[in-house]
């Protein structure tokens, strides 16, 4: 089981300065910048608040000399940054979430997630468990929810589906739940890859074929017609390649995990494989959802 590194960064304006812009940069968006910035030197997870960020990164991939850098080097003026370190077992992944205040979450007004130590649970169509241990993705997330919003307005019955990166498993389960079928859903994460097969199993759909790996197993799944990735954007932006040729023509990939404005990074890899621009959705902090289709 990985163990994670908890990060927790602090911003306090500097008294009596001003960014030579002459512009006072909101704490939100400070906020969005750092996490983003984390998101590039390995951060999976986000907790921001009006304080600061919470974030968390596997021990094996910490760099703590990067995360120094991305500090001294913060783009915007008139913050002091101050950072605290603990690390987290990954065993004790629910402790947490329950200590947080892990609550159930309806998305779209048809599906709730929650945990099975929930208790009050609304009733919806689809009624997703997780239970996330150390993995990403209990729909609190805005870029889980932006995906799931998208797999609740499309007709999966029939449709093949790749979930790449899948996490605790929940947009494989939702898309099984809505019909698809064969779903393959694949994780680098050796504790998240288990962790999605026992949330696949809590959920009663074994027909998901989950797979330990990176995108180098794609070329041994059959071309789908839905290629879902919900990872980061250098990830998407290096095997992008990769995931356009899983997915057959006229196929529809989603893409979450960055900002809004990193879609133009986004595109100018996506153009040159055949992949256009259906539009895409933004949420929360500028969180989006990209919905591409093949030629």
């Amino acid at each position: 089981m990985n163990d994670y590194i908890e990060t927790r960064l602090d911003f306090t304006r500097s008294v009596g300065a001003v960014p030579e812009t002459g512009c006072v940069v909101d704490m939100e968006t400070a906020t969005d910048v750092m996490a983003s910035l984390l998101c590039d030197i390995g951060y999976e997870s986000f907790e921001p608040d009006g304080h600061g960020v919470t974030a968390f990164v596997r021990k094996d991939a910490f760099d703590d000399e990067a995360l120094k850098a991305v500090i001294s080097e913060f783009p915007l003026e008139g913050f002091m940054i101050t950072c605290s370190m603990q690390t987290v077992e990954g065993q004790d992944w629910n402790r947490e979430w329950e200590k947080n205040y892990f609550k159930p979450i309806v998305v779209g007004k048809e599906c709730v997630i929650h945990s099975s130590f929930h208790t009050d649970i609304p009733v919806c169509t689809y009624d997703i468990v997780i239970d996330p241990k150390m993995a990403f993705g209990t729909g609190h997330h805005a870029t889980t929810s932006l995906i799931i919003e998208r797999l609740l307005a499309m007709d999966l019955k029939g449709e093949s589906v790749i979930d790449m990166g899948t996490g605790t498993g929940i947009l494989a389960i939702l898309a099984a739940m809505r019909g698809a079928s064969p779903v393959t859903a694949i994780e680098i994460d050796p504790a998240a890859e288990i962790n999605a097969r026992e949330n696949v199993k809590l959920n009663n759909h074994p027909e998901i074929d989950v797979r330990l790996g990176d995108a180098s197993l794609l070329a041994g799944v059959p071309a789908a017609g839905l290629f879902i990735a919900n990872i980061n954007r250098n990830i998407i932006t290096a095997d992008l390649p990769a995931y356009s040729s899983a997915l057959r023509a006229g196929g529809t990939m989603l893409l979450s995990g960055f900002y809004e404005d990193d879609i133009p990074v986004i595109m100018e890899v996506a153009s040159t494989l055949g992949l256009s621009e259906k539009g895409h959705t933004v949420k929360g902090d500028n969180w989006a959802c990209l919905e591409l289709q093949k030629s």
